[in-house]
């Protein structure tokens, strides 16, 4: 297409990560014209460098854990090492699959995937190159990057979860700066696969997101698994000397390792995007919306990490279908961001919908928990896990959270977001048979015993 060439479309998307994605195949299938823009590779962060091969990595260090206990199960194996060629090439497997299945649903969709940095030019045109792509309607959705500190430099021993992703081989000893959802997943990664882990978090409690009570019981399983970790402690600097890394705390401590993973969260990638010149206002970074996920330039909307709230890719993906569903006239539900699900995919797993118990007593007041012990499980017991299911309710009035820790209890996060997002009363769950045995009869359990009829656990 020759230089300044211009396409018109009903919707040009901005990013094709789990928001962009979703947002161009329901409005392709709507019957609007999309061109959808990706300067790296389609899929985004989720696919790439975040969800799907960091659960990989996971699951192979869940595989090392069954290896080194299968005598307590009468199973005799032994563990020998972790072979990160061998533990990347099925991760990379995983993930080229994956990749695959998009690209054919993309271009079976015809939509016009235009590979290249994309900038926004004005309210409703992309530039690309040099094409010019005009849309009626312009979606955001240009996701996030993996931050640092400032005066934390990465390289070389100092890294990012996105360069973990690609290490070749288990370092002695591992440095976690950051107890957020990531840490702690890398954290169990590394312990997992051999190394020493020490996590540094400068909030009083790992996962300081979740219900305290999750907090506490992660710790406990964490000491147990000779994770070690230092809250309410904040970091001052770092150093690298050969093969060590010497991090230093404002407490005066130092600590050495093999390996700095720098996990202090995620930060909108909207810089030097032509947004605010287009319009479109950004607020450190972030692009704020409306409920509808309108920005503040007609007819542009954004959509995933860019906006403020929830980093997660369900979310992204969320957002994706409603404004593709919003554009085409169909007046979709606005989406409630506290009965979004959170899976944290660590060991043990940590799976919660809702408000935690302090929230919700500072939204409605007066509450009523319940917490029923994995111990009275009995596919629990099979599995040799610990954990709980924490409910919290309004007195007399529906399930506002959900909490549960303890292996695979990411998959009970189905029937929990239902629970929340449908406004269940205890009463209304403890009707329904869950089978046996399996973990998700502690939901059910859970339920039973606040609806005031306990019977594998006590009042």
């Amino acid at each position: 297409m020759p230089a300044d060439a211009a396409s018109d479309y009903d919707v040009v998307i901005l990013g094709g990560g789990s928001g962009g994605y979703a947002c161009a195949l329901r409005s392709a299938e709507l019957g609007l014209s999309v061109a959808l823009v990706e300067k790296g590779r389609l899929g985004g962060t989720c696919l790439h460098q975040g969800c799907i091969p960091t659960k990989a990595l996971l699951h192979a260090a869940e595989v090392a854990d069954v290896a080194r206990e299968g005598a307590s199960f009468g199973v005799k194996t032994t563990f020998e090492s972790v072979d990160m060629s061998g533990v990347n090439a099925y991760k990379d497997g995983v993930v080229s699959r994956l990749h695959k299945g998009l690209q054919g649903l993309v271009k079976a969709a015809k939509i016009d995937y235009v590979e290249g940095a994309g900038v926004l030019d004005g309210p409703h045109t992309v530039v690309v190159g040099d094409r010019r792509l005009t849309g009626r309607n312009v979606v955001l959705a240009t996701g996030s990057y993996a931050k640092s500190l400032p005066g934390l430099e990465i390289g070389g021993r100092i890294m990012t979860s996105e360069q973990a992703l690609s290490i070749d081989h288990v370092p002695a000893r591992v440095i976690v700066l950051g107890g957020g959802v990531i840490g702690v997943e890398f954290a169990s990664v590394f312990k997992s696969f051999g190394s020493e882990v020490t996590i540094v978090e400068a909030l009083p409690r790992l996962v300081a997101a979740e219900d305290e009570a999750i907090s506490k019981q992660l710790e406990r399983s964490f000491r147990k698994r000779k994770i070690s970790f230092k809250t309410g402690v904040r970091f001052a600097g770092a150093t690298q000397h050969g093969d060590v890394v010497s991090v230093s705390l404002e407490s005066g401590e130092t600590i050495e390792a093999d390996l700095l993973l720098v996990a202090v969260g995620r930060g909108p990638v909207t810089d030097g995007l032509g947004y605010e010149a287009a319009g479109v206002t950004v607020d450190r970074g972030f692009v704020p919306t409306d409920e509808r996920l309108r920005t503040s330039a007609p007819g542009v909307y954004a959509v995933g990490d860019i906006v403020p709230g929830l980093q997660l890719a369900h979310r992204g993906f969320a957002q994706g279908i409603f404004v593709a569903e919003e554009i085409a006239g169909l007046a979709p539900a606005t989406i409630d961001e506290s009965g979004i699900p959170r899976v944290t995919y660590c060991d043990p797993e940590i799976a919660s919908v809702g408000l935690t118990e302090a929230q919700a007593r500072e939204k409605h007041g007066d509450v009523a928990t319940y917490e029923y012990n994995l111990g009275g499980n009995g596919k629990s017991q099979i599995l040799g896990t610990q954990g709980f299911v924490k409910l919290v309710r309004q007195v007399d009035g529906p399930v506002v959270g959900v909490h549960m820790i303890g292996a695979r209890m990411g998959e009970q996060i189905g029937e929990a977001q239902l629970i929340v997002n449908w406004e269940a009363h205890p009463e209304d769950v403890a009707g329904l048979i869950h089978a046996h045995p399996t973990q998700n009869e502690a939901l059910g359990e859970a339920h039973l015993a606040l609806a005031g009829k306990p019977l594998h656990a006590h009042a």
